[in-house]
């Protein structure tokens, strides 16, 4: 059964760093579109990173630079942020799709295009 784990969320001030982990079962990830979201309250679902075939990365322009999407050989993402800011704080979740297509940005940062998720973590950046 396909499954995905988050875990590492917390609560840290503006400027800080966490790293967060997918653990992901029942699939290979670097096979698959892998991507982390992000809901703040009252606001709708946003991508904020993407991987495909575990070579390709894509970045919302919010976290371009603070942000990096890895995986390991134990079937992990990662999501490891710096330089966190206020509004990055919201719900994270770990997202899988299909095959890694070859698509953009667009698509891979589209969470409509992701049929397996994560609980959420929560992630709290005080400023």
């Amino acid at each position: 059964q396909e499954q995905l784990v988050e875990s590492g969320g917390g609560s840290v001030q503006a400027g800080g760093s966490l790293t967060l982990s997918c653990a992901a079962s029942g699939y290979t990830v670097r096979d698959y579109s892998m991507a982390w979201f992000r809901q703040a309250p009252g606001k709708e679902r946003e991508g904020v990173a993407a991987s495909r075939v575990g070579i390709i990365k894509y970045y919302a322009d919010s976290v371009k630079g603070r942000f990096t999407i890895s995986q390991d050989a134990k079937n992990t993402l990662y999501l490891q942020m710096n330089s966190l800011k206020p509004e990055d704080t919201g719900i994270y979740y770990c997202a899988a799709g299909p095959r890694s297509p070859a698509y953009g940005q667009s698509w891979y940062l589209n969470p409509e295009k992701y049929n397996v998720w994560g609980q959420g973590t929560q992630v709290t950046v005080s400023s």
